[in-house]
């Protein structure tokens, strides 16, 4: 889906073609994607623009970067499980010293693949780590196997009582939600299924506001088009979701972390759709 991107513009062509593209799909369309706005895979390890390792929890760490042709940005979520291993969902190359750091951390054993659109860094990931697992949505597997074999999907993930994977209900099993368990609460973590981005400067931001993508907490019109088969059953989902006992946040594919009223926050997303 045509939701990672850097803070650098794509140029007028590239954003018609996005526009024309989503007018062009069904709702009921199978799985497809913007091969204008979804960068190729990487072959070598290519460390592009990040913000600085934010510890959100003792178990749970963030990374948020740039990528190539589009204003947004992407999010890793690193968690280290109960036995010291590393689950990274949506991978994204650091530098060699902050990599060092990550598997002082831990040992990387799983790299969770959150849809068949953000694959960016996945092979080189598991070139890196020939040892982890790769996890992906099980409506997600071809599109990922284009760049890099999956060994299991998310019902299939021997998770522990810290951390689960579970499809989203509604999306065909092309998404998912992460689920974290900390000495502070729960997280959740989520991808392009939730946005929280404010509205954006320039031509694109303009581009992005008319397709739905901006401004805060929202399922974008752009995945209700390409993804959401079931509106309902997502809508019950996330908000059995919100009801999570204990939630101290939500965070998004794109955008700023919820902390502050996460559960209401969620659940007002859920009633929008």
């Amino acid at each position: 889906m045509p939701v990672e991107g850097s803070r650098h513009a794509c140029g007028a062509p590239a954003v018609a073609q996005i526009v024309r593209g989503v007018r062009e799909r069904a709702q009921d369309a199978p799985l497809v994607q913007y091969d204008v706005a979804v960068p190729k895979a990487n072959a070598t390890w290519n460390v592009l623009p990040h913000d600085p390792v934010i510890e959100l929890a003792s178990n749970l760490r963030q990374v948020t970067g740039d990528l190539p042709n589009m204003p947004l940005r992407r999010t890793m979520i690193a968690v280290r499980m109960q036995d010291g291993r590393l689950l990274l969902h949506n991978p994204i190359a650091l530098e060699d010293e902050l990599m060092r750091e990550l598997e002082r951390w831990g040992t990387p054993a799983f790299l969770v693949v959150p849809n068949g659109w953000h694959r960016l860094d996945c092979a080189v990931f598991k070139q890196r780590y020939p040892e982890a697992r790769v996890v992906c949505p099980s409506g997600s597997r071809k599109k990922v196997e284009e760049v890099t074999a999956v060994d299991l999907t998310y019902d299939a993930f021997p998770g522990d009582e810290s951390v689960s994977l579970a499809h989203l209900s509604g999306l065909r099993e092309v998404e998912g939600v992460l689920t974290v368990r900390s000495e502070d609460g729960v997280t959740l973590v989520f991808n392009d299924a939730v946005f929280n981005v404010p509205h954006l400067p320039g031509l694109q931001g303009v581009v992005m506001r008319l397709l739905g993508s901006t401004g805060g907490p929202r399922v974008t019109r752009v995945m209700r088009i390409m993804a959401v088969k079931d509106k309902g059953a997502l809508r019950e989902h996330l908000r059995a979701l919100a009801s999570t006992p204990a939630l101290v946040r939500v965070v998004p594919g794109h955008g700023h972390v919820i902390t502050r009223d996460a559960a209401a926050t969620l659940g007002a997303v859920a009633g929008a759709l």
